[in-house]
């Protein structure tokens, strides 16, 4: 069977969905979403997401690429490629990641990462591409209707929990929060954030982003630390991000506020929520291990230096 690679087109958003569905069951992925994330990448990014099709023009492969704008350093490219497990063997993979590394050299990048999952062929298929393996992440579950969640607990003087839509008139107070919780994040590629415009434009409008799970802690009129939900409308729910800004840290804020924002995902609906976390974040994994989530899978981040 033949297969081609080429740049999406706006009927693609479901296929696109639905291979990354396929490939990750433990992320969130909407036709909606895709659509948006296209709409909305950063120019500076120089996105070019692509997809492997078959002769009969069904999607088999995605692949999301772009330059690491928001990192200090210059030169960071990064590319993930997924193919649906129905059609592996078909060299859609190999033709995304040539497609893919082209179009980022081409632009400057120089240090390519890459997300594997963590299985032997997957790891071996990247390794004979040049790609060694640095850290790992995992996925974590939980199920919803049968976990017995930690009680609601009673807020410390001075603290309240709001919800992200508390915040619509004004969200820069929580565009601020996730900066300096941003800042410190593990991982190989650090970020800044400081485009409010843009932060509000692709995360504040995102369609995953439920406003009204999102939970914050506000210590004496100061947004302290945040549970940040992402929903998809089919009873799937996703912490996105968990964090304190370091001057509230060690007070079990971040605690509270993803205690209140699964009591109030399980009340909407939602069966299931998953998240992930770096495999040195320590106490963010204990906290989810607290809260019952078990890790489903695990991806290694891998990279290659390019001459």
């Amino acid at each position: 069977m033949t297969v081609i690679v080429r740049d999406v087109r706006a009927p693609d958003a479901e296929g696109f969905a639905r291979v990354r569905r396929a490939a990750l069951p433990f992320m969130l992925a909407t036709a909606e979403q895709v659509a948006f994330d296209w709409a909305h990448a950063h120019p500076d990014a120089h996105d070019r997401p692509l997809v492997a099709v078959t002769e009969d023009g069904a999607i088999v492969g995605t692949a999301q690429l772009r330059i690491a704008h928001d990192a200090p350093e210059p030169g960071i490219g990064s590319v993930n490629v997924y193919v649906d497990p129905a059609h592996l063997g078909l060299g859609a993979g190999t033709l995304l990641l040539r497609a893919a590394e082209d179009h980022l050299v081409e632009r400057g990048a120089r240090t390519l990462y890459s997300w594997v999952l963590d299985e032997p062929a997957n790891r071996a298929w990247a390794e004979r591409r040049g790609y060694a393996p640095r850290r790992s992440a995992h996925f974590l579950r939980l199920d919803l209707t049968t976990a017995g969640l930690p009680p609601l607990q009673d807020l410390p003087p001075g603290v309240e929990l709001r919800t992200a839509e508390d915040f619509a008139a004004d969200p820069r107070p929580l565009f601020a929060l996730d900066a300096v919780t941003t800042a410190d994040e593990p991982g190989d590629v650090g970020a800044e954030l400081d485009d409010y415009a843009h932060w509000r434009q692709t995360t504040w409008e995102h369609p995953l982003f439920d406003r009204a799970l999102t939970t914050v802690a506000v210590v004496d009129g100061v947004p302290a630390a945040f549970s940040a939900a992402q929903t998809d409308g089919l009873g799937r729910y996703c912490s996105g991000m968990t964090g304190t800004a370091p001057a509230f840290r060690g007070r079990g804020l971040a605690k509270l506020a993803k205690t209140a924002s699964l009591h109030r995902a399980r009340a909407a609906g939602c069966g299931e929520a998953v998240t992930s976390n770096d495999a040195g974040n320590g106490p963010m994994l204990a906290i989810n291990k607290w809260f019952g989530y078990e890790i489903c899978a695990t991806e290694v981040r891998h990279v290659r230096t390019i001459g």
